[in-house]
């Protein structure tokens, strides 16, 4: 009896969450690329995956449209990123299918990094300047982005609970994975004074507020709310670019770079299970290589 490719989708989503540790928001992306694949494909067998059906949903997807005329070769990749995967998994159980080294991912180019400059970066630090929690609060989140290199999710799941007698706390990031991040005296006084204000019970770390927490089922800041607020300041500040936590997340590793750390510590640091997602952020340390090679190489000859 052949296998059904729909039930054993079902089983690999399961195991990529349960056995794997993948979070919620992944298992939801793998299931939506297979979902679209096996649609486009019509193929209900492991043993009907073939190349041939892998190529024309390449294909159909090549020809969707993007924001460049087609969809970028980063986001089909994603597909079969997943689908590859999927075999990964039928090939453990022992159920004949497509090899999964015969899906190679498409060439993209080196990604690009949304990165601002020191001073632009100092200009967003010292947005809030109030009394208000408001401002506080807002000053507490700038200044423990850059303080840790937090993903915006991570930071909006923290808890009041942080020991600020510490320099540092642990945080539960992506694949469920644990990891040490590190407070600066700045980051540390931003969130006394912060806490110090609030007077309510919320286990929360950062709350709503305003007619914001008025209409909210939770009174736990969203990201989105974060990505707003962080525009807000970039905005006040003459910022022209787009500014995002990720891109203050971008500023704290280069910052390290910059002034000596290495790239495994930087890895760890971030939170990156596989250095070479790390190592996108080397080339932009190549102009400060480049600085000292200048300053120092060649003295002798001179």
């Amino acid at each position: 009896m052949a296998e059904n490719l729909a039930l054993l989708k079902t089983q690999f989503l399961e195991y990529l969450e349960i056995e794997k540790g993948r979070s919620v928001k992944t298992v939801e992306n793998y299931d939506r690329y297979l979902t679209r694949y096996l649609a486009f494909s019509k193929v209900t067998s492991p043993t009907k995956l073939t190349e041939q059906s892998v190529r024309e949903f390449r294909i159909h997807l090549n020809r969707q449209p993007g924001t460049s005329g087609s969809m970028k070769h980063k986001t089909q990749n994603y597909y079969m990123i997943s689908l590859r995967a999927f075999l990964k998994f039928l090939r453990k159980r022992g159920i004949e299918s497509l090899n999964p080294e015969r899906i190679e991912l498409a060439k993209v180019g080196a990604r690009d990094l949304d990165l601002i400059t020191s001073d632009e970066l100092s200009r967003l630090m010292n947005g809030p300047k109030g009394a208000s929690l408001s401002d506080l609060r807002d000053r507490a989140i700038l200044e423990l982005f850059f303080s840790t290199g937090l993903r915006v999710s991570e930071l909006c799941s923290l808890n009041r609970d942080i020991d600020l007698s510490r320099d540092e706390f642990s945080v539960r990031g992506k694949g469920e994975k644990v990891r040490v991040v590190f407070l600066s005296p700045e980051a540390k006084k931003a969130i006394k004074d912060y806490l110090d204000k609030r007077g309510d019970i919320e286990d929360a770390l950062f709350i709503q507020m305003g007619k914001n927490a008025k209409n909210a089922k939770e009174f736990r800041l969203t990201p989105r709310s974060v990505e707003r607020l962080v525009k807000k300041y970039a905005t006040k500040a003459g910022i022209t670019r787009k500014v995002t936590p990720h891109v203050i997340r971008h500023s704290f590793a280069t910052d390290l770079l910059q002034n000596g750390a290495d790239l495994r510590s930087v890895q760890a640091l971030l939170g990156h299970s596989n250095i070479t997602t790390t190592q996108v952020y080397t080339h932009v340390t190549d102009k400060h290589l480049a600085e000292v090679h200048k300053k120092f190489h060649g003295q002798r000859r001179k």
